[in-house]
């Protein structure tokens, strides 16, 4: 089954690809790698998940929040590349949690994304290596922040 296939069977249906909010690029093509920018967890109404795990969340409404970074993450790849299915695997995340400095739960956190893209693109090509850990904080008040590397296919 292929990414966008996994996409329809999961009945999930993209945000809005964000747009940059300062000066960079929210991916970057380079030696057959696709660098993502951080990505928030930007909701399709204009929101955002914002606060402060473990005092203004608690973990499960953060990794919901990590999910909707890797759903807007998602969205920024096909916008780019046209379709998922251009994305060989996963490479790398790295995953920042806005939380509160005795907190310790970051990689159940970013969980959130890290089950999505291996749903998405299955065991094998969905999973790569990652960093999990807390900030004292994150633009606009945001909960989680994620960037990464995927390979493209050939």
């Amino acid at each position: 089954m292929t990414a966008d296939e996994s996409l329809l069977k999961m009945a999930i249906e993209l945000p809005p690809p964000p747009q940059a909010a300062g000066l960079y690029k929210p991916l970057l093509i380079q030696d057959g790698l696709a660098y993502f920018s951080g990505h928030l967890p930007l909701l399709s109404s204009g929101g955002m998940i914002t606060g402060k795990v473990g005092v203004d969340l608690a973990v499960e409404e953060a990794f919901l929040a990590a999910r909707q970074v890797g759903l807007n993450i998602l969205a920024t790849v096909r916008e780019t590349l046209g379709s998922l299915d251009q994305v060989g695997r996963v490479i790398k995340l790295l995953g920042m949690v806005n939380a509160v400095p005795d907190f310790t739960q970051h990689p159940q956190v970013i969980n959130g994304c890290s089950e999505l893209f291996r749903d998405v693109w299955g065991e094998d090509c969905g999973v790569g290596t990652r960093s999990a850990y807390g900030v004292s904080g994150l633009p606009g008040g945001a909960s989680v922040e994620i960037e990464g590397v995927f390979s493209l296919r050939e």
